[in-house]
């Protein structure tokens, strides 16, 4: 772990969490900002990956460690113990992420950045969490790569703050399409904006090269709409 690109950051509860930063090579009042949000396996080496090509695509990253109630300050799981990682998965809650988030933001908001030009985006785990961001805090957009769970949040439809945009893999056997029905059904009928796109040929995960769902093609192709998507919101 390289901590000059880590810092800890005191939450409401009173708990402490560690998140890598990743900066942009020109960090200026015009500097948008995004909040990556880790799969269930941790902000691991993939989820830092992640976040130093947004900050070369121009964007201040915060990545903060979702587990850091129940697992030590660096943790990362292993792609094929997916019952090791259930415990930490399984002890978040609601206020306790909610506070997570809002730690992060208000780090963002001390920075010299875009005040305006907040995002968010999740990948799995993150993916739920990254809607629940675009609901409590004022993000100007968010994206959610097949994020789980998210029909368990469609009271929180209300409270969107920018558009999402929402990102399946067709393959995905983890996601059932009656619950991706239900959350888009949620923002749609609270007036929200949204783009809701599939990827037929990709299987969950599909973004991570380091995993073996990997799938090159609609990862590249993700990433494209991602960028515009950010760009353009």
């Amino acid at each position: 772990m390289n901590n000059e690109n880590y810092l800890d950051l005191n939450v409401a509860d009173g708990s402490n969490m560690a998140a890598y930063v990743a900066k942009p090579e020109n960090l200026s009042t015009d500097t948008p900002a995004i909040i990556v949000l880790q799969e269930a396996f941790g902000v691991n080496h993939h989820i830092r990956n992640v976040a130093d090509r947004f900050a070369r695509e121009g964007y201040l990253v915060i990545a903060p460690e979702l587990f850091h109630r129940t697992a030590p300050k660096g943790f990362e799981g292993s792609y094929t113990d997916f019952p090791a990682v259930m415990p930490h998965m399984q002890a978040l809650t609601i206020e306790g992420l909610t506070a997570d988030l809002q730690a992060a933001y208000q780090w963002i908001m001390q920075q010299p950045v875009n005040q305006q030009a907040v995002f968010s985006i999740g990948y799995c785990l993150g993916g739920r969490v990254s809607f629940l961001a675009n609901a409590v805090l004022p993000v100007k957009a968010a994206v959610s790569y097949y994020g789980g769970g998210l029909e368990k949040l469609t009271e929180q439809a209300t409270q969107l703050h920018g558009k999402h945009l929402f990102i399946w893999g067709g393959l995905d056997q983890h996601i059932k399409p009656e619950n991706i029905a239900t959350i888009i059904k949620a923002v749609e009928d609270a007036g929200k904006d949204y783009v809701n796109t599939t990827f037929s040929y990709a299987d969950h995960g599909f973004n991570c090269d380091e995993r073996a769902s990997y799938n090159e093609a609609a990862s590249k192709e993700a990433w494209t709409l991602t960028l515009a998507f950010l760009k353009n919101s």
